[in-house]
């Protein structure tokens, strides 16, 4: 095509020299619009360097035996001496298949675990720290994919992490104004320690939200009034208390979207 576009451009300019006094002002309008024709053919060939979207990362602490610790991503500092139930705001980084993370002491610096992960182009993701509270060689590191869109019109979604060993599998209520744990059904049900359940979607409107152990109603967490207008996306991460045998669960909750 370029080819062709140059040789008849060659032919038009030919006869125009030849024929000088027979040029018109339609002809000679013809010749300019050939020219910038083939200028706009030229420009399309230009190669643009593709853009590849970042990846939007956070951590998530539920060890029970780590210290305040340091998480360093691909070299860049995700987060600086944080505990257990800590959650993190999103930090930006590159997209990687492979992404070295490396989680430390935050005093002295001694390493906890090295590890890799994928880190997805343009998704948002948690870097999630846990382990079997027993020995310091048994954490765990987990990414997972968190939701990046608000929820529905007229609805919330919520996900779960159950990290509560001595409490066990649980089932998460919603309970409406006016109603009570007897007359509601669980949005979540046993939730085995370890799993996670996300993200589930519900009615958006004011709740109450009550933790208790599976097929039991006597609530092991019961939070403040929950005022849901629509499009909220929430992860829950629910831990054991430590300071008795029959402890009540603690409840960390960040907004994801919203």
């Amino acid at each position: 095509m370029f080819l062709v576009k140059m040789r008849t451009l060659k032919t038009a300019c030919v006869q125009w020299m030849r024929q000088p006094r027979q040029l018109s002002l339609s002809r000679l309008a013809l010749a300019v619009a050939a020219s910038l024709g083939l200028g706009f053919a030229l420009s399309g060939c230009v190669n643009v360097a593709s853009y590849t979207q970042p990846s939007l990362v956070r951590f998530i602490d539920a060890s029970y035996i780590a210290p305040a610790v340091n998480v360093v991503v691909e070299g860049v500092t995700l987060a600086g001496n944080v505990g257990q139930g800590a959650i993190t705001a999103y930090g930006t980084l590159p997209a990687n298949n492979a992404a070295l993370i490396k989680i430390t002491e935050a005093t002295g610096g001694a390493a906890l675990v090295t590890t890799n992960g994928t880190l997805v182009a343009g998704h948002h993701h948690s870097v999630f720290l846990t382990d079997n509270g027993a020995a310091a060689t048994s954490y765990t590191v987990t990414i997972l994919e968190d939701q990046q869109v608000a929820a529905a019109s007229g609805h919330s979604a919520f996900r779960f992490l159950n990290q509560a060993p001595k409490t066990g599998p649980i089932d998460v209520y919603m309970i409406p104004a006016g109603a009570t744990i007897a007359n509601t059904i669980p949005i979540v049900t046993g939730l085995a320690v370890g799993s996670t359940a996300g993200y589930i979607s519900f009615n958006s409107q004011t709740v109450t939200m009550m933790i208790v152990p599976t097929g039991l109603l006597t609530p092991k967490y019961t939070s403040t009034s929950l005022a849901l207008t629509g499009g909220e996306v929430r992860t829950v991460l629910v831990v054991d208390t430590q300071l008795t045998s029959d402890p009540p669960v603690e409840v960390f909750m960040a907004d994801d979207v919203n």
